[in-house]
C-alpha cells in the first residue's frame, strides 16, 4: 500500500516536472480535457438543433447521437421529438430515450404504446423495459397479444427487464407463440421474474 502511493507521487512529481520542463507552466493533459469539453458542448447544441431540420434523415441521426452521448439534457429535446410526422424519426427518438432511461421519459413512452404504427409501439416497449419502472408493466401487457411478432417479442423483453413474478401467468402463453422469436424471448423474460 506505501509502495503505490509512492509510485502515485512519483507520477504526480514526474508530471509537475514534465510541465516545468516545457517551460510553458501549461498543463497539456487538462488543456486537452478541456477542448474536449468545449467540443462536447458544442455538439450537443448543434445536435439538439438539428432535431428541428427539415431533413428527417438529420433529425433521426442526431437522436440516435444524442442517445449515444448519453446527457440528459437531450431528454426533453427527444421528447418533443415523439411528435414527429415521420415514424422513423420517431422510432430513433425512442430507442434514443430509452437509451438514456431518464424517467422523464416515463408518461411520453406510456403515450407511444397505442400507437397506429408497429415500430412506435415496439420501441415503445423496449423502452419502457429499459427504464424498468414496474408501472409500466400492466401498460405493456397488452402488447403480448399484438399482430406483429417484433411488438409482442418487445413486450415479453420488457416485462422480463421489470421483472415482477406477477406477470408469468401473462409470459407463459408466449411459450406456444407461433414464432420462433417471440417464444425465445418469452423464455428468457421467464427467467428474470422474481
Amino acid at each position: 500500500m506505501g509502495e503505490n502511493r509512492n509510485i502515485d507521487a512519483r507520477s504526480y512529481r514526474a508530471h509537475d516536472e514534465g510541465i516545468q520542463m516545457h517551460g510553458t507552466g501549461r498543463d497539456p493533459v487538462r488543456e486537452a480535457m478541456m477542448r474536449h469539453e468545449e467540443r462536447q458542448e458544442q455538439n450537443l447544441s448543434i445536435l439538439i438543433k438539428q432535431l428541428s431540420d427539415p431533413n428527417s434523415t438529420l433529425r433521426a441521426r442526431s437522436a440516435e447521437s444524442l442517445g449515444n452521448m448519453g446527457d440528459e439534457r437531450a431528454v426533453e429535446p427527444l421528447i418533443l421529438l415523439l411528435g414527429d410526422q415521420v415514424p422513423d424519426v420517431v422510432w430513433v427518438a425512442i430507442r434514443a430515450l430509452g437509451t438514456l432511461r431518464d424517467p422523464r421519459a416515463f408518461e411520453p413512452l406510456i403515450r407511444c404504446i397505442d400507437s397506429p404504427d408497429r415500430w412506435t409501439r415496439q420501441g415503445a416497449a423496449w423502452a419502457l423495459g429499459e427504464l424498468g419502472d414496474p408501472k409500466a408493466g400492466p401498460v405493456i401487457i397488452p402488447l403480448l397479444t399484438d399482430k406483429k411478432k417484433g411488438v409482442r417479442q418487445s413486450a415479453a423483453e420488457a416485462l422480463g427487464k421489470i421483472g415482477e413474478i406477477r406477470y408469468r401467468e401473462y409470459l407463459e402463453p408466449l411459450l406456444d407463440d407461433e414464432e420462433l422469436e417471440v417464444r425465445h424471448t418469452a423464455r428468457e423474460a421467464l427467467k428474470k421474474l422474481k
